[in-house]
């Protein structure tokens, strides 16, 4: 009803709990034939509970009860109606408690007609909710004029409430994400799910479109199979198909494999949240029709590109482009205008491209490359046209290695969309850089690109440039810029994995990266390709400090390209260098510098401190100079909360001094062995001054780096410097490891060590 009270019942259990009993009653199996059994099951049950002989009451069920579309862990959602007869409360208490002894999720309301349909005109969801409004038990005269006067007004009123329709439904939609593209969505909240049904349903029964179309009806029956599925292999009610229950649903839906079943989510999510679009724009027309004046023109047909008009709030193709041979680029143009007028595409428009637009020569005509330029150009624009062109197979005829990267899952923690979408979005957020670049459009390009490698075996990056490359050529582009937007693809991760992992004040570093990009175009490019890459990967992959990484690493190389001068290995604080031993200085809240004598385990007892204190280390660099040790950390909150510094100085104070009970501490807590994937040790040579680089690859956890670097420390290797780069639930620890003797015997040890300390957590 969209207000129902939830009440659990305080006192002990008073009746058998019927839960077994509509278990036995087709609880654990999947499927419509299943969902109305137990549907059955519960009227019946409810019906017993029912006192007989009481006129002018009456026992209704909504929502999926009243759908007959019962999960094996759906709430109840009744209503009891009513004529004001006395001790009406009472006679609900005899049905809410033994559902609330049942240990049954119970949404319930009391209600006369009147009452419900006053609650039905405030609340949109409580009006839909109505619609599904079912009898059970008791009067059913009385539950049929429910019925049929809560049916009446929402036909009268749904034209005029759709503002407020769409403001929940859109709330609902940032709350929870487009289900096509998340890799953990919500089947019932999110854009596409079960809930846009229920829109879909309501618009139907107002009139305002045919939205019950059976590609809408059978993919509803799958997402109610899932979420079915779903309730069984978790034990209880939960609608977000995670990752660790992906597999066990996918065989419960006799699909191959978790990868398989998200394809086929992706896929009903987009049959749904499509017949949504077309459903609003219908109401849309409907509204604008009815606030003409009586007798006024039709619609205004508005010129907006060559060959395409807006009519009546949606792009048309004007009367001159339908001709016995259209331009092979039309349908292109119109997804561009489209995208940047933030306008729909007819549904008819749509269908008669796929059907009559002839393909794309290769090379693409100049007016095919400029009109996929300009969309995916169009930033906020692009995502919405380029779904809509997807949902009639236009995109497979611009880019037929489309379909292979389609809804295709990205096994990542950091990544929140699927390939196709982090594609687009990746081309979308370009846009906010593309004035700083000189070739914008080659931006746009491989920002477009830049994971078409991903699916294939092999590392995305290599596998993908000449994927990216007979792309462009095919889109025309001449030789050199098919060779530029190639170099793009097989580098757009290196300035983040440099600039978090390497130190950017070692010559070789920046020399290295100069190499390889080769001309201030292509770095200018690449800074501009990390950006967007990472906004549209997700929240994870990109902060304030990396950034600013970035940004320096970027302006070094530049300096080295233009004028080949490269960095000096950083200097240690002079104040360091001079001050009384220990020395600790606390510089706002993401810098520590400390000094004290030399010593075996310095960094690693310094490190576990700072993980005592809740702060995570980026970055460490280490100095001596003569007895003297000066470590220079970034640390960040690791809960947002800076560190208390009057207590963290003194703790640090005391490591410092050797104190050994401030890392005892650290080491006293429980460890466990961490299942899933092993960690991993990568050796690098010449990538650095005066060092090699050991790179630690693991799954993150607090104290990580004090095991590390006691680990190191205690295998008789000296540490320079360490960076810190951390991808969603893993991290990339770099190690500069100086001195003598790390010869391969040494190396040995210290990978043993790390892999012993890494697979702690």
């Amino acid at each position: 009803m969209g207000d129902h009270r939830r009440r659990r019942h305080p006192g002990p259990d008073r009746r058998a709990r019927p839960r077994r009993a509509v278990s036995n009653a087709n609880m654990n199996t999947i499927g419509a034939a299943a969902r109305t059994s137990r549907a059955a099951a519960f009227d019946t049950w409810l019906t017993t509970l029912f006192p007989a002989g009481v006129p002018g009451v009456s026992l209704v069920a909504v929502g999926g009860l009243g759908r007959r579309e019962v999960a094996p862990f759906s709430d109840l959602d009744l209503v009891l109606v009513h004529t004001g007869v006395p001790g009406v409360e009472e006679l609900a208490a005899t049905i809410w408690y033994p559902v609330w002894d049942a240990k049954l999720k119970l949404d319930h309301s009391v209600r006369t007609v009147d009452e419900a349909l006053d609650v039905a005109s405030e609340d949109v969801k409580a009006a839909l909710g109505l619609l599904d409004a079912r009898h059970v038990a008791g009067d059913a005269a009385l539950s049929a004029r429910l019925i049929s006067e809560s049916a009446d007004q929402w036909r009268r009123t749904a034209v005029r409430r759709l503002d407020a329709l769409r403001d929940v439904t859109h709330s609902r939609w940032r709350a929870h994400g487009e289900l096509a593209f998340l890799l953990e969505g919500d089947v019932k909240e999110a854009a596409g799910g079960l809930r846009d049904v229920t829109i879909l349903r309501g618009m139907g029964r107002a009139g305002i479109a045919d939205t019950m179309r059976p590609a809408v009806r059978a993919a509803n029956l799958h997402m109610l199979d899932v979420r079915d599925a779903l309730h069984l292999a978790v034990g209880r009610r939960v609608d977000r198909l995670v990752a660790q229950e992906r597999q066990t649903v996918a065989t419960s839906l006799g699909l191959d494999d978790g990868d398989a079943l998200l394809r086929r989510v992706s896929g009903d999510a987009r049959t749904i949240a499509h017949a949504v679009d077309d459903a609003w724009r219908a109401a849309e027309r409907l509204r604008s029709g009815r606030r003409r004046p009586l007798g006024s023109n039709a619609p205004v047909r508005r010129p907006v590109a060559r060959d395409v008009v807006e009519h009546d709030g949606e792009l048309v193709l004007a009367r001159t482009a339908i001709g016995p041979r259209p331009d092979p680029s039309l349908s292109l143009r119109v997804a561009a205008a489209a995208a940047v007028a933030q306008l729909p595409i007819a549904r008819a428009t749509c269908e008669w491209l796929a059907t009559y637009c002839p393909p794309l020569p290769a090379p693409w005509p100049e007016a095919a490359r400029s009109a996929l330029i300009t969309l995916l150009g169009a930033g906020p624009g692009l995502p919405g046209t380029w779904e809509t062109c997807d949902r009639y197979g236009l995109v497979d005829g611009w880019l037929p290695e489309w379909a292979r990267m389609r809804s295709l899952p990205q096994h990542n923690a950091v990544h929140r969309y699927t390939l196709d979408r982090h594609l687009v979005q990746a081309a979308s957020e370009a846009t906010a850089f593309a004035r700083e670049v000189d070739r914008p459009d080659l931006l746009l390009l491989a920002a477009f690109l830049h994971d078409v490698g991903k699916g294939l075996p092999g590392d995305h990056s290599t596998v993908g440039a000449p994927i990216a490359a007979a792309i462009a050529e095919r889109i025309g582009y001449p030789p050199d810029e098919v060779a530029l937007i190639e170099r793009l693809v097989r580098l757009h991760l290196l300035l983040p994995e440099v600039a978090t992992r390497r130190d950017l004040s070692d010559p070789v570093t920046i020399r290295r990266v100069a190499d390889a990009v080769v001309d201030p175009l292509t770095l200018d490019l690449l800074h501009g390709l990390a950006r967007a890459d990472a906004t549209a990967t997700g929240p994870a992959a990109w902060s304030d400090w990396k950034g600013r990484l970035i940004k320096e690493l970027v302006s070094r190389v530049h300096t080295a390209l233009d004028t080949g001068a490269l960095p000096r290995l950083a200097s240690p604080d002079p104040a360091l260098l001079d001050a009384p031993l220990p020395a600790v200085h606390l510089d706002g809240e993401d810098r520590v510098a400390v000094a004290a004598v030399d010593r075996r385990g310095l960094l690693a007892a310094v490190a576990g401190c700072l993980s005592l204190h809740r702060l995570d280390v980026l970055s460490a660099d280490v100095t001596t100079v003569g007895e003297r040790a000066v470590l220079e950390l970034r640390v960040q909150p690791r809960y947002g909360t800076p560190a208390e510094p009057i207590a963290l100085t003194a703790d640090l104070r005391r490591v410092l001094n050797g104190d050994v009970s401030v890392t005892q501490r650290l080491r006293g807590r429980a460890v466990q062995t961490r299942t899933g994937a092993a960690p991993k040790v990568v050796w690098h040579r010449e990538v650095a001054t005066d060092a090699v680089v050991l790179e630690v690859r693991a799954a993150d956890s607090a104290g990580l780096l004090y095991r590390l670097a006691t680990a190191l420390e205690e295998a008789g290797a000296s540490v320079r410097a360490a960076r810190i780069s951390t991808l969603g639930g893993d991290v990339v620890d770099a190690f500069y490891l100086v001195g003598a003797g790390m010869d391969e015997s040494l190396r040995d040890k210290v990978s043993a060590a790390v892999l012993a300390a890494a697979a702690l957590d």
